[in-house]
Order: C-alpha cells, then structure tokens, then sequence
C-alpha cells in the first residue's frame, strides 16, 4: 500500500469558520501575535494568554470539519494516509482521519509548563489560572508557541522521508520547521499542493490553484481512480 502524507494548514480549516493565524495586518482575531503566542507573552500576562486560547476553544467546538477534511478521510481506502498538521484545531479527527501528527500542538489539550511530557485531554473547558496540571505546576495550553521546540518534527520528517506521494494543502509554505518537510520527500515521489494563491515550493510539483475543499475533491478522485 503506498505512503501519502499530507501537510496541511490554516487554509483546510478556514471553510470551517477557523480563522487564519495571520492576517494580511499581522493580527490574529483582532491580537498581535507577539501578545498571544509566545511563552514571554504568557509569562507577562497569564490571563490575556489563557482568555485567547479559551476563545479559540469555544470557537473550535462550534465549527464542523468541511468537505477538505472529509475528502482526506476517503484516500484511505486506498493509501495509508498520514496528515501532517500545523493546525490546532481537531478537525482531522472530528472528520475520521486514523492518523494525525500535529505540529503545533492540539487546542483540546492542556499541559504543565514546567514538563512537556505532563499533557492531558481538556475538551472545550477554559483554562484558567490556578489550575494545576499532574506535576501540581499551572496548566497551560497544549501549544507549540513560536522560539519554542517543535517536539513531532522529527517524526513528521520520517513519515516524509516515506511518501510515495506528499500533499500540502492550505499553508504558504512560510512557517519552519514545517516549510522545510518537503526536502525529506524522496525526489522520486510525486506532489501536489492545493492553494488558491501561487506558494513556493524547491522542487517540481503539481499546482491545483483552488480553495481547500473544491482542490482536496479534485485530487482525491484522482488518485482514487489510480
């Protein structure tokens, strides 16, 4: 059975109602992304940090995963598929993906500040100050902020150093470590990236310039017909 992996970005959560990281003016919801998503920034103001992410959470449990992450699903009656995600969002999953490495952390999740392994299931519930974590430190979103360690690139480099062939979908390929997976591929490997804007990529791939979900479709009835 042949190996794809899949790369995905805020671009494949967007139909559902996700908001982009950032925005052509740099804010996130309304946030400068230097208040928000950097462990100084939580170190500073707790509270501002802990009231975005509970936020996001709120949103996330009321959006729907979109016909991108449902079409992803469907490539598994085929392939052994593995999606890659710099998302936070739960979507993948929410959709039937059997297998999903998040890059930069998983909304649903809290974990000790002290102590990376320490991480527990929250669901949609708020985070907030004074709640503890196993090792008894402030529980803290499970979120890869940015200068912090990305502790699955390793894994996710393995998984592309085996595709057969690679996807990325909804990302501008901007943001490392996650921009550099591509380099893992095999040259022999064929890959695609859907995106309805032009994304630079170092080595020959197949554009499908369009939204996540009409892109994805197209691809996958493709590749079902292989």
């Amino acid at each position: 059975m042949k190996k794809i992996v899949v790369l995905t970005g805020a671009g494949v959560s967007a139909e559902s109602g996700i908001s982009t990281f950032r925005d052509s003016d740099g804010l996130w919801e309304n946030y400068r992304v230097e208040d928000v998503a950097t462990h100084e920034a939580y170190v500073r103001n707790p509270q501002l940090v802990l009231d975005f992410y509970n936020q996001r959470r709120r949103q996330l449990a009321t959006c729907e995963p979109n016909e991108a992450h449902r079409q992803l699903v469907r490539l598994e009656e085929k392939y052994d598929v593995w999606i890659v995600t710099q998302n936070v969002d739960n979507l993948h999953e929410r959709a039937g993906s059997a297998n999903v490495l998040h890059l930069h952390g998983e909304l649903t999740k809290g974990r000790s500040d002290v102590n990376t392994e320490v991480i527990e299931e929250i669901g949609y519930r708020d985070i907030c100050v004074g709640d503890m974590a196993a090792d008894g430190t402030q529980l803290r979103p499970h979120i890869v902020w940015f200068g912090e360690a990305v502790p699955n690139i390793e894994k996710a480099a393995a998984l592309c150093e085996e595709a057969d062939i690679f996807i990325v979908v909804g990302t501008s390929m901007a943001v490392y470590p996650a921009a550099g997976l591509v380099h893992y591929v095999p040259k022999h490997s064929r890959c695609y990236v859907i995106d309805p804007k032009s994304v630079p990529v170092s080595r020959e791939v197949v554009f499908i310039n369009d939204v996540a979900t009409k892109g994805v479709k197209q691809l996958v009835e493709e590749l079902l017909k292989q």
